[in-house]
Order: structure tokens, then C-alpha cells, then sequence
């Protein structure tokens, strides 16, 4: 691989991480924000909305800072994934596309992050090779 694709994967994962980690961060430390995503999870139809309210939250705030040090970033990515997965296509599905655009904007960069590592710069690669 030539250096400057590990440098755009570089790139790449370090704003997706800290941009869903950016999120994941606001539902568990906004001041009310759990309980109205845990709501807005049963209204999806989940059984136990607020473990799965943390999951998704904590999927977004550590998946996120996983991602973005290159640390598990395939495992991290997959729980991006699922998390995006759900809000892109459950959580919006009735929305225009404007409205799940970020979701699957995340939803394809989990994708990309899942079948491509972490790459040459990341975390990974030093433990790896230790």
C-alpha cells in the first residue's frame, strides 16, 4: 500500500471516530438526553430501551475513540455498523434522505473502516508488532 493511502486512511479514521464519538458523548452526558433516547428506542419497538439506549451510546462514544487511535478498529467499526444500521434504516426509515443522511454516511464509512483496518498508523500496528 502506498503511504498516501495510509495517510487518507489515517484521515478518515480519525474524523469518522471523533465525529460519532462527538455523538456518543452527548447522549450520555447531556443532561436528559439518555432518558429521551431510551424513549425514543422503545418507540422503536426494543425490549430493555435503555440497555440498549447505553449500548448504542457507548457504541458511538468508545466504537468512536477505538476508530479514531486505530485501536480493534474492524471490532469497533462493526459496532458502528450495527449502531447505524438501526438509526439509518429503523430510526429514519420513513424520513427523506436529508434526515438519515448522517446516519448513513457513518453507516458506509463502518463499512470501509470493517474491510479496511486501521492501516499502517494505528494503535494496532504497535501492538502488533510487539
Amino acid at each position: 500500500m502506498k503511504w498516501y493511502h495510509d495517510v487518507g486512511l489515517l484521515a478518515l479514521r480519525i474524523m469518522t471516530g471523533l465525529g460519532i464519538a462527538y455523538h456518543g458523548y452527548g447522549k450520555l452526558f447531556d443532561e436528559g438526553r439518555m432518558e429521551q433516547f431510551a424513549q425514543g428506542v422503545s418507540e422503536m419497538g426494543f425490549p430493555l430501551p435503555a440497555l440498549f439506549a447505553w449500548m448504542a451510546a457507548l457504541s458511538e462514544l468508545v466504537g468512536g475513540l477505538l476508530v479514531a487511535l486505530g485501536a480493534f478498529t474492524r471490532y469497533a467499526a462493526f459496532f458502528i455498523f450495527c449502531t447505524m444500521t438501526v438509526a439509518a434504516f429503523i430510526a429514519h426509515a420513513g424520513d427523506p434522505f436529508t434526515g438519515k443522511e448522517k446516519a448513513l454516511l457513518y453507516w458506509t464509512l463502518s463499512i470501509a473502516l470493517m474491510l479496511m483496518g486501521g492501516g499502517r498508523y494505528a494503535v494496532e500496528r504497535l501492538i502488533k508488532r510487539n
